[in-house]
């Protein structure tokens, strides 16, 4: 049971949202639609009416000019206190933020920096932002599941080997099929070489508020974790908390880190959502996670029990590699079936009105959170097993040309900011083997990319990209939509 230094009951700006109206301020200031008297009735009446009333200024509205009550600050610092880290910064432009001024502080500049390959795509973002050189951790991917594992220790150990100049490791966990790194290991071998881990725990917001999730990164000895509270938690989309400890990396560097990147404008309709998810987490967190792991073990159980699918678990939780596996990442296999995630994700959209977080060419998942029931449970169970019934009728998916493990990790080249940055030249899909990528080719969901700037692109690569593509995969963030070119170093 965590001990806690602060009066975890309050929520300083909830109360200070509440006291605001309670006085009635009113600010001659943005935002322009004035609490909401400016905004369209019509845009009111579908956002509601206290969406505007809480959508204040930060400072100069909330707080005062100087923010001298530390409305803010307190809020940070109790967070920090719930879950136990030293110090926690709340942040509006989501984990994409939070991993970026965490990737500046530790190798920005010129810096070196240890990736595992199934980076999200806001960390490539970093790389290029920052002119980071990434040195790259050996991924095990699974070749009969077709999915990356999180690195093993062994992996951590020899990528420092090779780049003992490295400012530290970044790796992802959990990853966004729920499955976790073994985090104190990679830690000590990080602190063993004095060097700081970061962890993109962007799904792990939940997991300091109950024992029988993973391991929480602050409790395994990271230095910089970095959570999506929307994803697991109940915060609104964007708000993110970026939590550090030690003396690794020096958190006033951080925090001028991320002023680089922050608005000048932050929500506070996202501030103060955070704020009262970590009251409700520390008050009622224990029980509402109990509930909602119990929920899962049989929405996990009624699902394994439809013919045709397959519930992921114990394949997802590989020796070395995947250390501990998040169940409310409910990861379903379709393979028996003879349909893609993608086609299913569809048909799930379309015929049960319901969407699921992730699709590939073989799965699909839905992630549970405490706010689920049983209403909720039997919806997707009823959801799945119509998906089920109504499979034979779908049309045979269209192949998708998936590379061997050795292929998915492409041979560097050249910075990735340099590919980036220069001159650049549009070439056609069949003659652009042997060259280098200038933009970055990131199926979604998940978000991992398969070509990032100044890496060689090979006709594999192609191959499976423009298959994926047709299978209908999405590929937000090609130059060419249609991939019939891609965009190289000239």
């Amino acid at each position: 049971m965590r001990q806690y230094r602060m009066n975890q009951s309050q929520a300083p700006l909830l109360d200070a949202l509440e006291e605001y109206h309670r006085l009635g301020r009113y600010g001659y200031t943005p935002p322009g639609h004035r609490l909401g008297r400016g905004a369209d009735p019509r845009a009111r009446a579908v956002l509601g009416a206290d969406t505007y009333r809480a959508d204040v200024l930060a400072s100069a509205g909330l707080d005062d000019r100087s923010s001298s009550n530390g409305y803010l600050s307190t809020a940070e610092k109790l967070m920090a206190d719930a879950v136990g880290a030293q110090t926690a910064f709340f942040a509006t432009a989501g984990s994409s933020l939070s991993v970026k001024a965490a990737m500046l502080a530790v190798a920005g500049g010129q810096g070196q920096l240890l990736l595992s390959r199934d980076a999200h795509k806001s960390i490539v973002a970093g790389l290029i932002f920052a002119g980071i050189e990434p040195r790259w951790i050996a991924v095990r991917y699974d070749e009969e599941l077709h999915l990356a594992h999180p690195p093993s220790p062994e992996a951590l150990e020899a990528a420092w080997d090779r780049h003992p100049d490295a400012s530290g490791a970044l790796v992802v966990s959990p990853t966004p099929y729920g499955t976790c790194a073994d985090l104190e290991a990679l830690a000590e071998i990080c602190h063993r070489r004095g060097k700081p881990l970061i962890v993109d725990e962007a799904w792990g917001a939940h997991l300091p508020f109950h024992d029988d999730l993973p391991t929480w990164a602050m409790d395994a000895g990271a230095d910089v974790c970095v959570v999506s509270v929307h994803k697991m938690g109940a915060g609104f989309e964007q708000g993110s908390v970026f939590h550090t400890q030690g003396d690794l990396v020096d958190p006033r560097h951080l925090s001028a880190c991320a002023d680089l990147l922050m608005t000048t404008s932050p929500n506070v309709i996202l501030y103060a959502g955070i704020d009262g998810w970590r009251r409700q987490m520390v008050e009622h967190g224990q029980r509402l996670l109990a509930d909602a792991l119990a929920l899962t073990a049989d929405v996990r159980q009624r699902l394994g029990a439809i013919g045709g699918l397959r519930v992921l678990h114990d394949e997802l939780v590989v020796k070395e590699a995947s250390r501990e596996l998040d169940p409310m990442h409910v990861v379903m296999d379709l393979q028996e079936l003879g349909i893609s995630g993608y086609q299913a994700a569809d048909w799930l959209r379309e015929h049960c009105l319901i969407d699921v977080g992730l699709s590939d060419h073989r799965r699909v998942e839905a992630t549970m959170s405490m706010a689920d029931d049983e209403s909720t449970a039997d919806r997707l169970v009823d959801a799945m097993t119509r998906l089920v019934a109504a499979a034979p009728g779908l049309p045979r998916p269209k192949p998708v040309d998936l590379p061997s493990p050795q292929q998915f990790e492409p041979e560097p080249v050249i910075l990735p900011r340099d590919a980036f940055f220069g001159a650049a030249e549009q070439v056609p899909a069949a003659a652009v083997a042997g060259r280098v990528c200038a933009e970055q080719l990131t199926p979604y969901p998940p978000g991992i990319p398969a070509l990032i700037p100044g890496e060689r692109i090979s006709a594999e690569i192609v191959d499976y990209l423009r298959s994926g593509l047709a299978a209908g995969m999405v590929v937000p963030d090609a130059t060419d939509a249609t991939l019939d070119t891609f965009r190289v170093v000239a």
